[in-house]
């Protein structure tokens, strides 16, 4: 009995898978990186799906200055998958985007078979440009998401690892801002700081400032030696004047006038008593 319907679809899923794995294509050493940051995103999916809706969204709101180019194609249906294939090349051919967004929004097995043809899996292989898949939902996992650079789990979440937050890189450069900011105030501080005392250094070794305080110790010594000189004088005029002093305590000349004088009263008082006789 073979498998019908999405039994069918599961069994050629696997096939292809275990073809592809066989030749390398999932291989690690082949996952091309993502620009960091993204001058172009390229997204291709249909023009009409909420997909392209998330991505533009979620685009827009993180960093609206990012170019963004469409490549719109079917992604559902016969036809979808050459369109995919052919949006991949164009991509490659024109070199507008350094990024690529592959994907819809999800669906069933059968809605996102267009990303488990092998010949969308070959295109994204060969892209030079790095390849982002983003087919349905987190538990949608297609032969695309393997061959890719990186699986995005949904659209949305593609537009985000694609982007850059421009309020987060605003708050960083901000941050980086005042932390420059801070150094060069504490650069210039230092730098301040040293030249004052480097500046007070040489005026301490100024020769006129060093003359002055020649100067000032001079004038010092000068007034310690009128001082000196002064006291010595004094000390020099107690001296003598107490040397003058002994010696006018040891000078006869008043014992001398005091018998002088007793010897006229004398003879003063014998002239009287003379007379009398």
């Amino acid at each position: 009995m073979q498998p019908a319907g999405e039994g069918l679809l599961q069994q050629k899923y696997e096939q292809l898978k275990a073809l592809l794995a066989a030749e390398g294509l999932f291989d690690q050493q082949h996952k091309q990186a993502l620009p960091s940051p993204a001058r172009c995103v390229g997204v291709i999916t249909s023009k009409s799906g909420a997909a392209l809706h998330d991505i533009l969204q979620v685009l827009k709101r993180r960093d609206p200055s990012l170019p963004v180019v469409i490549y719109p194609t079917s992604v559902q249906g016969d036809d979808a998958p050459g369109q995919i294939v052919r949006a991949i090349q164009l991509a490659n051919l024109r070199e507008e985007c350094d990024v690529l967004i592959v994907g819809r929004g999800g669906g069933s097995l059968e809605d996102l078979w267009s990303f488990n043809d092998e010949r969308v899996a070959r295109a994204i292989f060969a892209s030079r440009i790095p390849v982002v898949s983003a087919v349905g939902h987190e538990t949608d996992v297609t032969i695309a998401d393997f061959v890719s650079d990186l699986r995005a789990p949904t659209p949305s979440a593609a537009a985000e690892i694609v982007s850059r937050n421009q309020q987060e890189l605003l708050r960083q450069l901000q941050s980086g801002q005042q932390r420059l900011e801070m150094a060069m105030d504490y650069f210039i501080a230092n730098r301040h700081r040293r030249f004052t005392q480097l500046f007070h250094r040489l005026q301490q070794q100024h020769p006129q400032l060093r003359l002055v305080r020649q100067q000032t110790a001079l004038e010092r010594l000068r007034e310690r030696m009128r001082l000196a000189l002064e006291t010595q004088m004094k000390r020099a005029d107690q001296r003598q004047q107490r040397v003058i002093q002994r010696l006018n305590m040891q000078n006869p000349q008043p014992r001398i006038h005091r018998i002088q004088s007793r010897i006229q009263q004398l003879e003063y008082r014998l002239a009287r008593a003379s007379a009398r006789v």
